[in-house]
């Protein structure tokens, strides 16, 4: 496996200034063997000359968050992340690297979840080349690369986990949105380190059940939260009866028989529990 490995290159500036002193001189010397048709320091100097015309196609600009993948006869020389005017070896060839941050949404993906139902789904992942050896070598286009390898991990990640769940205590991809997304990133990160490729972020863009079961699902899902509704009343109505029950009994207010605390649990439990308000009946008669 091919690692990335530094190559500074030469300030281009200088460079410029040696070859164009250099190619002066040359000049000079040819001008100067016109006149004595000395064939072989002609040929000398016409070498050279062609030799410098090498020289200046060696000169490359690297930009700022970019680098310069150098390659010689097949084999990798180095990257040159250095930014502004550079020099190199004319005779290596040149690809240009990003190592910008990129972000991109896959596509709206429909899977199955944990629980079979159908689902569709799509990811944001943020990502950037921190090695320019492997995203040049290693894979065919590393762009290519990180979104489909993204998109498998996707579909992995939405089969492993249902779409809601009742138990709190069971990720879903709903009701833990930030697990699921560590969870993402640390699979598209295990499935892009070939490309050299640091995943920086990665975020569920779009989570719904698919068209086809979407009504049904929402009837049950507004059933469950009816039923949790419920739950939560039942249990503030039984806490309020026996709060009610244990002072009246404690500050001696009024003693009641099993029989009559049936019935006052009873028309607490209605009232408290009911979904209308009830229409109360004063009792004006002997409550012993």
């Amino acid at each position: 496996m091919v690692h990335e490995k530094s190559h500074a290159g030469v300030d281009g500036a200088v460079m410029f200034f040696v070859l164009l002193a250099v190619s002066a001189g040359d000049a000079l010397f040819l001008w100067r063997q016109a006149n004595t048709q000395d064939p072989v320091r002609l040929g000398m100097g016409l070498a050279i000359g062609a030799v410098l015309m090498l020289c200046w196609k060696g000169f490359m600009m690297v930009n700022p968050n970019e680098a310069q993948v150098l390659q010689l006869f097949g084999g990798y020389a180095g990257t040159v992340k250095a930014s502004g005017l550079r020099w190199a070896n004319p005779l290596c060839t040149r690809k240009k690297v990003s190592l910008r941050a990129v972000s991109f949404e896959s596509s709206h993906l429909k899977v199955n979840d944990l629980d079979g139902n159908p689902i569709e789904i799509a990811a944001i992942i943020v990502w950037r080349v921190v090695d320019t050896a492997k995203a040049t070598f290693e894979v065919d286009a590393h762009v290519g690369f990180v979104q489909v390898q993204t998109e498998g991990a996707l579909r992995n990640l939405a089969t492993r986990y249902p779409y809601d769940a009742h138990d709190d205590k069971k990720l879903s991809l709903r009701g833990h949105t930030a697990e699921i997304a560590d969870h993402l990133k640390s699979e598209v990160q295990e499935k892009v380190n070939l490309a050299g490729v640091e995943i920086l972020d990665a975020r569920i863009s779009h989570l719904a059940y698919a068209p086809e079961i979407a009504q049904a699902m929402l009837q049950r899902q507004q059933a469950d939260a009816i039923i949790a509704a419920r739950q939560k009343i039942v249990d503030g109505a039984v806490g309020m009866v026996e709060m009610a029950l244990e002072r009246l009994s404690r500050n001696q207010v009024v003693q009641l028989d099993e029989d009559r605390k049936a019935a006052m649990v009873s028309n607490l439990l209605v009232v408290l529990c009911g979904e209308r308000g009830t229409t109360p009946i004063v009792n004006v008669g002997s409550i012993r």
